[in-house]
């Protein structure tokens, strides 16, 4: 899904850590790495302090209305709701910043967290409220129009290439012998090289599973993606998914990368869809119920 975006977060060096108050409608600083003030300017950025392994400085974008502003505060002063959100859906993670949204008279409309998960950075857009909105789209400061790529850069496999896909005879021996010992009925479906050398498989067996292995194949986790069923699994492509599923996952995770998806079926009825991609260098599963309401999403590595 690639979309064109307004109103942007830099995740750049520790030197704009004295950034505290930035404008989604005016100048603001950027990081010296080619690219011009009046670009970043024509795309009203906001910089943001924070870890990055990146050649270049990354932009979460879409951060906030169009003469709105974002006001730097501090993790204590979300809410539970956004905080009880964070550690349920992204266990480990790593609090980088938090600004509150306002408007032009000054009342929140909502927050944007960033935070680092994996070794990723992953920016979060909330409403008021505290209730999730949409995990924000990242780009590299030299593609801060366009496709929001380029061959080589950190965000490469929105070509849709799957270039980090690794072909199931390929697995190291160590992972391909702990399915065979601990989980010997399922059947690999594909499997994904992450950028920290971490591996992705998701099989089948009564059901549909991820299973993540770290860089030397031994194991980290497993994930259940929907509920054990004596029913049928099936692989759907994304253009026969129900159209609010595809607008959701558009909406939700802007300019994600497609993986693959799967449906449900129990006695021959459908119960539901898990929707695998990857956005920003996060993965995620994504699961509806038949209809296309969402159920919930995990986040995998």
């Amino acid at each position: 899904m690639k979309t064109k975006h307004s109103g942007f977060i830099l995740i750049g060096f520790a030197f704009f850590s004295l950034l505290f108050l930035a404008s989604c409608n005016k100048e603001t600083s950027v990081a010296n790495n080619g690219t011009s003030q009046a670009a970043v300017s024509a795309t009203q950025s906001i910089a943001v302090a924070a870890g990055s392994t990146s050649n270049d400085s990354i932009y979460v974008i879409h951060a906030c209305d169009r003469g709105h502003v974002l006001d730097s505060i501090a993790m204590t002063a979300l809410s539970t709701t956004i905080t009880d959100y964070l550690t349920a859906n992204y266990a480990g993670y790593t609090f980088q910043k938090a600004y509150a949204e306002k408007d032009a008279a000054g009342n929140t409309t909502g927050y944007v967290v960033i935070i680092q998960f994996n070794g990723n950075p992953v920016g979060l857009k909330f409403d008021a409220a505290g209730n999730f909105i949409l995990v924000l789209e990242q780009r590299e400061g030299g593609d801060l129009s366009g496709d929001g790529w380029h061959e080589g850069g950190r965000f490469c496999n929105r070509d849709g290439q799957h270039k980090d896909n690794v072909a199931l005879t390929s697995l190291p021996a160590n992972v391909s012998s702990y399915f065979t010992s601990n989980y010997p009925q399922d059947t690999l479906l594909r499997a994904y090289l992450n950028r920290d050398s971490s591996y992705i498989i998701f099989s089948k067996d009564n059901g549909a599973f991820v299973t993540v292995f770290d860089s030397t194949g031994a194991f980290v986790k497993r994930v259940q993606l929907q509920p054990h069923t004596n029913g049928e699994v099936m692989n759907v492509s994304q253009s026969a998914l129900p159209a609010v599923i595809q607008t959701y996952m558009g909406t939700t995770y802007p300019n994600y990368v497609f993986d693959q998806a799967f449906s449900f079926s129990q006695n021959g009825s459908l119960s539901g869809y898990v929707v695998a991609i990857d956005a920003n260098g996060t993965k995620y599963a994504v699961a509806f119920d038949a209809s296309g309401n969402f159920i919930r999403a995990v986040a995998i590595r």
